[in-house]
């Protein structure tokens, strides 16, 4: 069995994002899921992702719908909330930083509280 999302190998965002077109940003890719975020205006080729394995996807969805703070590991970045911004940042492993806005953040949630990121297990 392959893992893979309605969406196949594209990027996609919560459907409560609507009209916006900053927001959180997800493809599902075999054995990871890469997150990346809209508002970036650079170079496509060096657009920054963060990947969170597949085996640790519902953790941290969990977590992020909790609103929690964690601490990032090999398999998924820390979730940090910034109480002066109200921002949420996404620090990978290497480094790497997403920043979201309230609002970007609060469609992302409830994109996921309603199943919208799930992984789906079809037969390969």
């Amino acid at each position: 069995m392959s893992t893979t999302n309605n969406s196949g190998r594209h990027w996609f965002k919560s459907s409560f994002s609507r009209d916006s077109s900053n927001c959180v940003e997800i493809r599902h890719d075999a054995d990871i899921v890469l997150i990346r975020d809209s508002k970036f205006d650079g170079a496509p080729a060096e657009q920054p992702t963060i990947p969170v394995a597949a085996v640790a996807w519902d953790s941290f969805l969990e977590a992020a719908a909790a609103g929690a703070s964690t601490v990032a590991t090999s398999d998924s970045p820390a979730i940090e909330h910034d109480v002066t911004t109200g921002d949420t940042i996404l620090r990978s492993v290497d480094g790497t930083v997403l920043t979201y806005t309230p609002g970007e953040w609060d469609a992302f949630i409830a994109g996921a509280r309603d199943g919208e990121f799930n992984r789906i297990a079809v037969p390969a």
